[in-house]
């Protein structure tokens, strides 16, 4: 398969085993790479529905940092109000969205957007394993849209794929439930 991502973003990847290291190393470049003003990394367990962001790179202090410390149970209405967090649940493929403003309601709640993110544009990444969410990987820009070309989306999801061993490693050693933890190619 032909290498999509950047050669340090590669780097990042082949360097860090610690998922710690490599999830506080690699959203700067990903940022770099997508020329984006926040990344940000939301880690879940599937089979509670506990979540939090601990991974959160912003390109200066005039955007708002996503960040959470503690594990929180997802709102039982979050798929109401969120559809792309509704088609992320459902292993969806992920959604790029040029810009929030004008993106279809039945693909994005633009109030909820406002509210919680702020952003204008964003790639909604879902990581998924064996057909559930792990985790979301969200590139994003503020006060523009944007387009996002093939070749971005295509290497975002590379990126997934290549991350989800050591999502599900994060999640299970700090939530452990007793889930399977992915050794491979993710959904």
């Amino acid at each position: 398969m032909l290498n999509l991502l950047t050669l340090s973003i590669v780097n990042v990847l082949n360097t860090s085993s610690n998922p710690d290291v490599l999830f506080k190393t690699l959203l700067p470049e990903v940022g770099a790479y997508l020329d984006c003003d926040r990344c940000f990394l939301y880690l879940r367990e599937p089979n509670t529905g506990l979540g939090k962001v601990p991974f959160c790179w912003v390109r200066n202090d005039s955007i708002p940092m996503i960040y959470d410390e503690g594990w929180k149970l997802d709102s039982p209405s979050l798929p109401d109000r969120d559809p792309m967090f509704a088609a992320a649940l459902r292993a969806e493929p992920s959604i790029a969205i040029e810009d929030v403003e004008t993106a279809s309601l039945d693909i994005l709640n633009k109030q909820f957007e406002r509210e919680n993110f702020g952003h204008r544009a964003l790639i909604h990444a879902h990581i998924c394993y064996e057909g559930q969410l792990w985790g979301v990987l969200q590139p994003s820009v503020f006060g523009r849209p944007r387009q996002w070309t093939q070749l971005e989306q295509a290497a975002i999801e590379q990126l997934v794929q290549a991350i989800t061993p050591s999502v599900t490693s994060y999640v299970m050693s700090y939530n452990p439930t007793g889930a399977v933890q992915c050794s491979g190619k993710s959904e």
